[in-house]
């Protein structure tokens, strides 16, 4: 596997070995000694999915503490736009974003390490998205930031969000608790 560092400090993009053969492909998304050796969480407490057809945009969504969480993110059916965005107070690239495209083909998935929203948008006709994250979810501290505010130059100014998604509150408005700690990933 290998962990390539994104623009933002602790978020990487992942590109696991994919075995494929004439019935198809084989990859692992998680090795919890190759995340330990290079400090990253590797305890995951809660695993998830989302089914999302084209044109639906999901996020930006983050766990305030005491419930942050890091997170890694992957595409096992269809492709995606998913966004990193930093918000941790003090951080070097605060208010600053990673865009990558995950998908089955390419099988390389995003770690964000707590203090980041996450968010992403769905290319295919159906994408699967799945999700690893290191805390329970606590509705209490589910939150995040309005998926336009944050000058993500998403492809579609007309997303199909939901009303939940379309009442965050703008990042200009966001009243960050994060706080950037470089050796934390």
């Amino acid at each position: 596997m290998v962990f390539s560092p994104t623009s933002i400090h602790g978020c990487y993009e992942l590109s696991p070995g994919v075995f494929r053969d004439q019935r198809g492909s084989f990859v692992k998304v998680f090795h919890e000694e190759l995340f330990q050796a290079r400090g990253l969480a590797s305890h995951f407490a809660e695993d998830y999915y989302t089914l999302s057809r084209r044109g639906v945009l999901r996020g930006l969504h983050f766990q305030t503490p005491p419930h942050d969480h890091a997170k890694l993110v992957y595409c096992p059916h269809g492709a995606i736009l998913d966004v990193a965005l930093d918000l941790r107070l003090g951080s070097p690239t605060h208010g600053q974003h990673v865009m990558l495209e995950l998908s089955a083909e390419k099988a390389n998935m995003l770690y964000l390490p707590p203090g980041l929203a996450h968010g992403f948008y769905a290319l295919s006709e159906q994408a699967l998205v799945a999700y690893k994250v290191t805390t329970i979810h606590a509705p209490e501290s589910d939150s995040g930031v309005h998926w336009d505010s944050a000058g993500i130059p998403w492809p579609d100014r007309e997303p199909v969000i939901s009303p939940r998604d379309s009442a965050l509150v703008p990042f200009d408005r966001f009243a960050s608790p994060f706080k950037f700690q470089s050796g934390r990933t």
